[in-house]
């Protein structure tokens, strides 16, 4: 019997892929027009945009009440291409810490052009900021709540030399 080995999970891909990964010119069109944004939580508004807006330099865009919980700022920075993350506090509740989950958050990937991961990666060793650097591309870090981000150099649609768009 072949389960939990890494055959099985070769061959589990490879039939998956089979059966439902179409030609790219066989391709449906998208239902959807893009990301609008990406919702994660903020413990702390200020550390939150101090992180996203000062040291990645993702500009701060908005921020109103939340419209399902009273007293609580949703806010939005921009991250490029139209594309938006988001975040909510929800003062009064106790979410405790981050946790990966399934259905939850494993990680973010933010495309940036390469000149701007070097620049980005210099102010998270200025920070100290700890981060697993993956090849030349690619570096993981977490956010001030736990929640961990991919800053990678690849252009959108592409990953490792590999399209996947």
């Amino acid at each position: 019997m072949m389960t939990n080995s890494r055959e099985h999970y070769t061959a589990e891909r490879d039939r998956i892929r089979t059966a439902h990964l179409l030609p790219h010119d066989q391709r449906p069109v998208p239902a959807a027009r893009g990301v609008h944004h990406v919702a994660l939580l903020s413990s702390d508004v200020e550390a939150t945009v101090r992180f996203y807006q000062d040291l990645l330099e993702f500009p701060l865009t908005d921020m109103f009440e939340n419209r399902d919980y009273p007293g609580s700022t949703h806010f939005f920075f921009d991250i490029g291409n139209g594309n938006a993350l988001a975040f909510f506090d929800m003062p009064g509740l106790d979410l405790g810490p981050y946790a990966e989950v399934l259905g939850g958050l494993h990680h973010l990937a933010i495309s940036v052009e390469p000149e701007r991961w070097q620049l980005l990666k210099d102010k998270l060793d200025a920070a100290s900021i700890d981060y697993a650097h993956i090849d030349g591309t690619s570096i993981y870090f977490f956010d001030p709540d736990g929640a961990r981000l991919e800053l990678i150099s690849d252009p959108l649609g592409e990953m490792y030399g590999h399209v996947v768009i």
